[in-house]
């Protein structure tokens, strides 16, 4: 089992920035991909970012003039820096982990509670 837990949600205006976090406990060593998702309510969750344990990364090509993707395995602890945020960008944002460096959200068996950004001036 894998516990993951995020913060660094919040509010904040339109251009501002958000830096949120997600340490991952547990048998970890089976989980070495990480991810992040957002997701609006009543649509789907999608994925913004991911993270391996060969520190390969990958952002969605719409984000990746703003949002960076982050691991400190040192402290199992995955971030993603957000900046110039806009209003579309508020979703809660929820953190994943699985074996799989994989945009699809079904291969991640473990996820946290989730983290709401919301953008907004």
């Amino acid at each position: 089992q894998v516990q993951l837990v995020e913060s660094g949600g919040g509010s904040v205006q339109p251009g501002g920035s958000l830096k949120l976090s997600c340490v991952a406990t547990g048998d970890i060593k089976t989980t070495p991909s990480m991810a992040w998702f957002r997701q609006i309510p009543g649509k789907e969750r999608k994925g913004v970012a991911l993270s391996n344990g060969d520190r390969a990364t990958s952002i969605v090509d719409s984000l990746k003039d703003r949002f960076t993707i982050s691991k400190d395995s040192a402290k199992n602890t995955l971030y993603l820096q957000m900046n110039n945020l806009k209003p579309e960008d508020t979703a809660i944002y929820y953190c994943a982990a699985g074996p799989q460096f994989s945009w699809s959200s079904a291969s991640y068996p473990y996820w946290g509670q989730g983290t709401q950004v919301t953008v907004s001036s």
